[in-house]
């Protein structure tokens, strides 16, 4: 971007140069001469504005686009932390649940066992 810039603004400080080069050997009147120097001066500064906007604008635009991509990627990042956390929630759960009815039935068979043991004494 930067050597773009560098290129651009040779090219028209060598337009510049040329054309005042141009209008200064032309065989015109002093005045006229003046005018159409000061014309094509503002001609250059009003490109010059133009190619400035355009730039911040394309700026703008391009910024704009990468902080689209940016949310984008971390909204994608959090649903799936997300999804990741959820997974692993039902999962625990899952194994607690488990768990907690193995030692209900390993404690009732117990219950019943001494029950048993009791009851044919």
């Amino acid at each position: 971007m930067k050597d773009q810039a560098k290129v651009i603004a040779a090219l028209l400080i060598g337009a510049a140069a040329g054309a005042a080069l141009g209008l200064l050997l032309a065989p015109e009147k002093g005045e006229d001469l003046r005018g159409d120097i000061a014309d094509y001066v503002n001609d250059l500064v009003n490109k010059a504005k133009d190619k400035a906007q355009n730039t911040v604008e394309n700026v703008k635009d391009y910024s704009s686009n990468v902080v689209d991509s940016v949310k984008s990627k971390i909204n994608g990042a959090v649903d799936h932390a997300r999804d990741a956390y959820d997974d692993a929630k039902d999962k625990a759960k899952d194994y607690a649940e488990n768990g907690a009815n193995e030692a209900k039935s390993r404690v009732k068979s117990t219950a019943n066992d001494w029950n048993n043991s009791i009851q044919n004494s």
